[in-house]
């Protein structure tokens, strides 16, 4: 008994321990990063780390109430929480509802709380495809891309280009896994390629993002600022970084510092080295992840966890290639790192699931 309890702690343990460590890691970056920020707007330099903390302390919760209900009957609350996540995305559109920030309108503001529907989204695409995708059937490929183009073209509308990706890459993970045809991906491919060319040309600031990405140098002063300030946090952190609390960035020089940038401060106060270890967790987190596909207990389990998987990867690779220059910048949060409530409480609740179908692996 106690060697198999010795043998589930060590492979499973870190899908809990890695993203309270990099909550925690996070949670002093975001003081870091936005303390001067926060002051000049709040007045109370912790502001940002209070509200944080707060959102860390509910997650824990939230790990706890979805570690506790049977993954099974998300099968049933999946649709529910479809039809919730279209409502929120169509009333964040409506002007005087949803908060406009940065000329996007993202975030229904509850006073207390600001909701991102775009997050409840990756949730609820998730569990409603792994549900749907559960059972064999024909016939579902247009059904699928009307869903899934629907659901991008509401968040697009926002616009939050970087979250529609997101769930955009995720939707057709978990699609390729339930057993799609090659062909349906032929479809899906050429159609990318058209809509993504006429979302370019009908909307500048995208073509200049472009610009930003594939010539940084292009205008230093306006649409490659926020890449440029990245360069120069990464680049003077050198290979141990200047120290703790010594980035320069930081003063309001490198934008979305706590939120989309928190790893160029990151990478700035404790160089390559600081950077490679976060890398590294990551890592060991998301192999924990894809162990624990190869033990799913049934075809739901597995597709929910591929979905979790590809919802913790593509976050990461799509913000890390953003910050390294080799994609252009989306607006995507690094996982646990970045500042943002509804981002972790969804990591957070991701993690439940995961403890619950855990229970019910044979080890």
């Amino acid at each position: 008994m106690f060697k198999k309890l010795f043998i589930r702690n060590k492979f499973f343990l870190p899908l809990i321990t890695i993203p309270i460590i990099l909550s925690l890691v996070g949670l002093i970056f975001i003081f870091e990063a936005s303390a001067v920020n926060s002051s000049r707007v709040f007045g109370d330099s912790l502001h940002y780390l209070k509200s944080q903390g707060v959102w860390i302390f509910l997650g824990l919760f939230v790990i706890a109430i979805f570690s506790f209900i049977d993954y099974k009957k998300l099968y049933f609350l999946s649709f529910v929480s479809l039809v919730l996540t279209i409502i929120l995305l169509v009333i964040v559109l409506i002007p005087g509802v949803g908060s406009k920030v940065g000329g996007a309108r993202r975030w229904i503001d509850l006073g207390f709380f600001s909701l991102q529907p775009t997050e409840l989204a990756k949730f609820s695409v998730i569990i409603y495809l792994s549900s749907w995708f559960s059972n064999k059937e024909k016939n579902r490929f247009l059904p699928f891309i009307s869903l899934i183009c629907f659901l991008v073209f509401l968040i697009i509308l926002q616009p939050d280009m970087g979250t529609a990706i997101i769930i955009f890459a995720i939707s057709l993970i978990i699609y390729y896994f339930s057993g799609a045809r090659f062909m349906d991906f032929v479809y899906i491919f050429g159609g990318s390629v058209i809509g993504m060319y006429f979302l370019i040309k009908m909307s500048p600031y995208r073509f200049n993002r472009l610009l930003a990405f594939l010539n940084p140098a292009v205008d230093p002063l306006g649409i490659s600022y926020h890449i440029n300030q990245i360069f120069i946090s990464l680049s003077s952190g050198g290979f141990f970084g200047r120290g703790f609390g010594a980035s320069r960035q930081k003063y309001l020089f490198l934008p979305e510092a706590h939120t989309d940038s928190i790893y160029a401060i990151i990478g700035e106060e404790y160089g390559f080295i600081g950077g490679l270890i976060l890398i590294v967790l990551y890592f060991v987190f998301v192999y924990k992840i894809y162990h624990l596909i190869r033990l799913a207990p049934d075809r739901l389990a597995r597709l929910i966890l591929i979905g979790i998987f590809a919802f913790f990867n593509l976050q990461f690779i799509v913000n890390l290639s953003g910050m390294t220059g080799l994609f252009p910048i989306v607006g995507v949060p690094i996982p646990f790192l970045s500042y943002g409530g509804s981002n972790l409480l969804i990591s957070f609740a991701l993690i439940g699931i995961m403890l619950n179908i855990e229970k019910r692996v044979k080890v």
